[in-house]
């Protein structure tokens, strides 16, 4: 079998160029995450995962290792022996992957908003998996979370949507709420498995978006280059530095890239004057207790949450019908 690729990421130009100068006209400055993800954006991040600061990815995984059995048999009760198998923001499509021996599923849609990397990832993918219906869509979920008929093909009917990683904290609880709707209604009666990262000591998250190597701010001032492109501004990565912190109030990381001196950024049409110290929010990532995260999970339709967890109570994997 081949992958199948459905581009929905039809790029209007001129509406995101008008989407990042608004964030950069806002007060104060403000920018999407989305930004972050264009094909050297993503390959950072897929560094990130490997930092020992990072813990997110080994915990999730370690979760997976050790409950898998009890994952993959809550998950057959629910939906069947050989689930669809929907992912939002794939990426490298590795962590899907990993758990194909254990979910079986007869087929895997993909979902993200770097079409060229995710068609690289699922043709590499391909061949350890000859017989697995693969399916790469390119989508800008952020805006809306759903699949047009012909990306589940014949497969019409309950599905596991699989949303990892804790990515969900890149959306404040509004947002958050939303598209839990969204893929509650996307799974078509079937089940959600989450990763949900969890509330713990500030220097622990400080460190996990603030590496010793600088890789997360490489990752970060890269979006600078990104925004250039799409926007034609003149940014210079060296005017800024990458700042990290929690915000215990919010409960969530702020990302921010920060003038070191003043500077201007001109674009066609517009400008802005950055002072020395002023910044541009580039992403929160929301950290939440799991009673907290369950309310959410029942607000947004879900029941029959269950809930798995690293022995440190650092990191939980939640499967909600």
């Amino acid at each position: 079998m081949s992958p199948l690729f459905l581009d929905l990421h039809q790029i209007d130009p001129a509406a995101l160029a008008r989407e990042a100068a608004l964030g950069l006209l806002a007060q104060p400055a403000a920018v999407s995450p989305k930004f972050f993800y264009d094909a050297l954006g993503s390959r950072l991040f897929e560094a990130i995962t490997a930092l020992d600061e990072y813990y997110l990815t080994r915990t999730e995984a370690a979760i997976f290792e050790r409950h898998g059995a009890a994952i993959a048999a809550a998950v057959h009760a629910r939906l069947g022996p050989r689930p669809v198998l929907v992912e939002p923001g794939a990426g490298s499509c590795r962590k899907a992957a990993s758990l194909f021996g254990m979910l079986r599923p007869r087929r895997y849609v993909a979902l993200d908003i770097s079409v060229d990397y995710l068609r690289e990832a699922l043709w590499a993918l391909q061949p350890a998996h000859p017989a697995l219906a693969l399916v790469g869509v390119g989508l800008d979920f952020s805006a809306r979370l759903a699949l047009p008929p012909e990306a589940l093909g014949t497969d019409v009917g309950p599905s596991l949507v699989f949303y990892p990683g804790s990515s969900i904290g890149n959306f404040a609880p509004a947002q958050a709420l939303r598209l839990l709707r969204e893929a509650r209604a996307l799974s078509q009666g079937g089940a959600l498995l989450i990763g949900v990262d969890r509330v713990k000591p500030a220097a622990v998250l400080n460190a996990a978006y603030d590496d010793a190597l600088g890789v997360t701010a490489a990752f970060n001032l890269n979006l600078l280059r990104h925004l250039n492109r799409v926007l034609g501004s003149d940014f210079r990565p060296a005017d800024w530095r990458h700042i990290a912190f929690f915000d215990v109030a919010a409960s969530r990381i702020e990302m921010h890239l920060e003038a070191r001196h003043a500077t201007a950024v001109h674009w066609p049409g517009g400008e802005r004057h950055f002072m020395a110290g002023d910044r541009l929010l580039t992403e929160h990532a929301y950290k939440w207790t799991p009673e907290a995260f369950e309310a959410l999970l029942h607000e947004a339709g879900y029941r029959d949450c269950q809930h798995w967890s690293d022995d440190a109570g650092g990191f939980s994997v939640m499967l909600a019908a």
